[in-house]
């Protein structure tokens, strides 16, 4: 009996041998046979689904990368977006992989991937502020028997992310999410409409910032989640929904509905009863000592909730709010005396429509204790501008003795800080309502120093109260009597007496020197970069009224302000400038500047006069500052003004940020101006650049009001002729502007002008062949684009053109002109004395009449043509000796390819442009050179030109009208 039961055993395991060995050698085999067709079939699948660039440089088949799915991975995988942003990388990956049915492959011949693994990648996700996203690259096949002949199909079952980096950047709601260490796996039948998905997600740093505030920052997540999921109607429901932000737990419920224009949002995210110490973990990791080296207590309770729609076409927004209670917290740190105890705080807000003027703010109570010491706020405020407030501040902390109690580290600070002010009512600035205040807040003996800066800011002296029994700005009275410090032994003194904010009286003292770029070292502000050396001997007393009404005798402003290595920024301008040096001086109604030299990148500047207004400036908003200077510079670099240029001020407008933000080709802009300047000054500037243009010894009356630039009565150099210019320059937008010119040039040279000058190039085109001297009168208006460079399409003018002496070499028109008459003379002409009258339209040049001689022939022309070379011209040809009979020539064609019809009035009409002037577009370009007229017929020159005749052959002569006698 034995040796069957052994034989038996031996053959099981030579075929389950046989077997391992059948399946081991498949497993190797199959990817060999399939390569060619899953390589292929993935190739067709990509072209036929995705509207977006896909590459990657090596394909590999195995069943041991995911066993026992066969996949296929694809190395260095790069995605791009979809529009607008398909330049831009949606995901790029060390490896994608994709997981394979076998038993569709080998009895189907069908390829379904029912699994995505992707490793060591980045996903980028990007919205542009329109709500057009670069994930949109899938693009479901139709079914039409014209359908790209693939078997592939895409049913997932499982999505696996492992050690990736997402980007989330949605502009459109204002919200910048960003995860390292993104693990996530998920689970369910991907291809059913409506599925379970299993959710296991791990992330290892997540920020979240929202409309550029960090809510969250470097902050570790834990996720297992099941999610009902609804395809048709692109819906998400949360049933299972454990999360763990840090050590916080949330407990989440709702949905979120992907719309046509949008999505539906609805969840609430609670956090019930949970230990103190947990919501602490939520903070910077800079403070996990706080945690690690401290007995913490107390419960809090947190609810966040998101609700609404969001579709930007519309202007709808979901609502938001959050509210936040702890009790009974405790803080002991364990190198402290006294604890942090006591602490209560109850606060909620809710933001209606994500609208923050709508705010509604509920600061109920925010108490604790630091040993003796007691602090109490309860504040509320609603809606903005229109703000309803109450508030309740008391209390008195020892800064040194709170410090130690919650162990911060990285400075060190005292002093006594007390505070006591009560408020009740409506702020509205332009109802000038104030709420009811009484109280004050005040700082003694105060110290700070940080690590950033080997000595202390010391003597920190701070009273200042406030008072308002009625409620208006007018009863509104706030003194800071004194504020004082020292700081590299330096004193600074400021003290400050500011009431009836109708017409704010003012009596400021301010005295001390102070190096702003190592006071700047002391807090290190993050994307804040000051320097420079500041001296203060001020007294300013006085009332707004005073310098509005002219009423000068009664301000009493004197004092000095003494700059050094002062770096400043505007929000206009894209660069800073640098105030090397400059003393102001105050003098009553008067802010004087003296020695005052300023660069901006490669421009200089040194200026001296006056402002006025300025005290103005600084009690109200949109008030006009007034002054009057001269100012020189070697050197002004217009280019480096424009809005979108590159430079270091990163706090320009919020309009210049968002077109930099858009993306693409990025425009240079044009030159934005502030509003508020009412500005006089005589310039004279040795060097001007402008898009490659040098204009030298520029002098003249410069002025900006109100955003707009003139020049009046000014004069510079360029090709070696003096220029006389009267202009006006308008900024529109950051990327629009528009220009008034007058220019007179006296004898320039014509071949420079043309080489040298582009507006000159595109108004004398013909001018390319020409050489000698000519001068010019001449009025044009017109837009600039987004690289403030004219619009053709947009000018507008008039002026005059002397040809004193100039030589025209290969000029067709006369060339063929000549040919055509028989007459050599007109070949290569040289022109003399000459006035030439002409208006600028919709790209059409008009030419009134002017006579000339050349070579015993007396031409008289008219007509127009346009910028881009097109001819409409009326010759009279006057014969020699004396030009009394002369030859009628229409010029039609182009100046590359004029055609000439001798004996013929009638032309063809050049069509104009047509320019939108409010949304500056071109609507319709002018015909292309040489086009003719709209088939109903030739045009006429003029509405009082002549009907043409009936002549079958254009050179045909009218026997009647083809030769005229002068009447001059």
């Amino acid at each position: 009996m034995k040796k069957p039961v052994k034989k038996i055993i031996t053959v099981s395991l030579k075929w389950l041998g046989g077997i391992i060995a059948f399946v081991l050698l498949m497993l190797y085999l199959i990817p060999l046979v399939f390569p060619g067709t899953v390589a292929q079939q993935v190739k067709n699948f990509a072209n036929s689904s995705l509207d977006g660039e896909l590459d990657f440089t090596e394909s590999k088949f195995s069943f041991f990368t995911h066993f026992p799915s066969l996949t296929v991975s694809l190395d260095d995988f790069i995605l791009k977006g979809s529009a607008p942003y398909k330049g831009d990388t949606l995901l790029q990956a060390d490896k994608v992989s994709f997981g394979i049915n076998l038993k569709r492959l080998l009895f189907d011949r069908e390829i379904k991937i029912d699994e995505i693994y992707v490793s060591d990648a980045f996903i980028n996700v990007m919205v542009n502020e329109r709500g057009e996203a670069n994930y949109n690259v899938y693009v479901a096949p139709e079914k039409t028997p014209d359908t790209i002949d693939s078997n592939t199909s895409l049913r997932l079952e499982r999505v696996d992310f492992h050690n990736c980096h997402i980007k989330y950047n949605d502009k459109s709601a204002k919200i910048l999410t960003e995860a390292f260490g993104f693990n996530y796996i998920g689970k369910g039948n991907l291809s059913e409409d409506v599925f379970d998905l299993s959710t296991d997600a791990r992330i290892d740093s997540l920020d979240f910032y929202y409309d550029g505030i960090p809510y969250l920052e470097r902050k570790r997540l834990r996720a297992n989640l099941i999610t009902r999921i609804n395809t048709n109607s692109l819906s998400f429901v949360l049933e299972k929904n454990e999360l763990r932000i840090n050590r916080f737990p949330l407990e989440f419920t709702g949905f979120f509905t992907i719309l046509k224009q949008g999505y539906d949002i609805d969840i609430n995210t609670v956090s019930a009863n949970h230990r103190f110490n947990e919501l602490l973990s939520l903070l910077p990791p800079q403070y996990n000592y706080l945690r690690e080296k401290s007995k913490i207590k107390g419960r809090s309770d947190f609810q966040f909730v998101f609700k609404g729609r969001y579709d930007a076409s519309r202007n709808r927004q979901p609502d938001m709010g959050f509210n936040l209670k702890v009790r009974d917290g405790f803080v002991h740190y364990e190198e402290s005396p006294y604890p942090f105890s006591d602490f209560t705080l109850d606060v909620s807000a809710l933001v209606p429509s994500l609208d923050f003027r709508q705010l509604d703010l509920k600061l109920r109570t925010l108490d604790f204790k630091v040993g003796q010491d007691y602090f109490h706020a309860d504040v509320t405020s609603k809606n903005f501008p229109d703000m309803t407030l109450k508030a309740n501040v008391k209390g008195a902390v020892d800064l040194k003795t709170l410090q130690n109690a919650l162990g911060f580290t990285g400075f060190d600070m005292a002093g006594v800080i007390k505070a006591n002010v009560k408020a009740k009512g409506v702020y509205n600035q332009e109802k000038k309502l104030f709420p009811k205040t009484q109280g004050g807040f005040s700082l003694e003996g105060g110290h700070i120093k940080t690590a950033y800066y080997p000595n202390p800011i010391t003597d920190i002296k701070f009273i200042a109260s406030v008072q308002n029994e009625a409620g208006t700005f007018e009863d509104l009275k706030i003194a800071v009597t004194p504020a004082s410090f020292i700081f590299e032994e330096n004193p600074i003194y400021i003290n400050a007496i500011l009431s009836n904010f109708n017409d704010v009286a003012y009596n400021v003292k301010a005295k001390g020197e102070l190096d702003l770029a190592k006071i700047y070292k002391v807090f290190a502000a993050k994307d804040l970069d000051i320097q420079g050396y500041a001296k203060a001997d001020l007294s300013l007393k006085g009332k707004q009224s005073y310098a509005v009404n002219g009423q000068y005798n009664k301000l009493d402003n004197k004092g000095t302000l003494e700059l050094r290595d002062v770096k400043a920024t505007s929000a206009s301008f894209p660069k800073a400038f640098y105030i090397n040096g400059g003393k102001f001086t105050f003098d009553n109604e008067k802010m004087w500047f003296d020695s005052f030299t300023a660069t901006y990148g490669k421009s200089d500047f040194a200026i001296k006069g006056y402002l006025l207004n300025v005290m103005n400036y600084f009690f109200e908003t949109n008030v006009m500052v007034k002054g009057d200077f001269t100012a020189n510079s070697s050197l002004i670099n217009i280019d480096e003004f424009m809005a979108l240029q590159e430079g270091e001020n990163k706090e320009q407008s919020a309009e210049i940020n968002n077109i930099k933000q858009q993306g693409g080709a990025q425009p240079s802009g044009v030159v934005v101006l502030p509003l508020n300047l009412d500005i006089v000054l005589v310039a004279n500037a040795k060097k001007v650049e402008y898009t490659g243009l040098v204009l030298n010894d520029l002098k003249g009356r410069v002025a900006v009001n109100n955003g707009k630039f003139f020049i009046q009565n000014g004069a510079f150099s360029i090709i070696g002729c003096r220029v006389n210019v009267d202009a006006e320059y308008d900024d529109e937008s950051p990327v629009t502007g528009s220009f008034k010119l007058h220019l007179k040039a006296k004898d320039f040279d014509v071949k420079k002008a043309y080489n040298e000058v582009p507006l000159f190039r595109e108004l004398a085109s013909s001018a390319e062949n020409a050489e000698g001297i000519i001068s010019a009168d001449y009025k044009v208006e017109g837009d600039f684009d987004a690289n403030m460079s004219p619009i053709y399409e947009s000018l507008k003018g008039g002026g005059t053109v002397w040809v004193r002496n100039v030589q025209l070499s290969g000029y067709k028109l006369f060339n063929v002109l000549g040919s055509k008459t028989g007459s050599d003379g007109l070949n290569d002409p040289n022109l003399e004395d000459i006035e030439i009258k002409s208006a600028l339209k919709n790209s059409i040049i008009t030419i009134e009449p002017f006579k000339f001689k050349v070579s015993g022939f007396r031409p008289k022309i008219e007509g127009r043509t346009s910028l881009k070379g097109a001819l409409n011209l009326k010759i009279r040809l006057g014969l020699p000796p004396l030009g009394i009979i002369g030859v009628p020539v229409v010029v039609t064609g182009s100046q590359d390819n004029p055609k000439i019809k001798i004996f013929s009035k009638t032309g063809e009409e050049i069509p104009e442009s047509k320019y939108n002037e409010v949304m500056n577009q071109v609507e319709a370009e002018e015909g292309r050179e040489g086009e003719v007229a709209p088939p109903n017929g030739e045009q006429q020159l003029s509405p009082d030109a002549e009907q043409p005749e009936n002549n079958k052959e254009e050179n045909v002569p009218d026997t009647d009208k083809s030769v005229g006698i002068d009447k001059e």
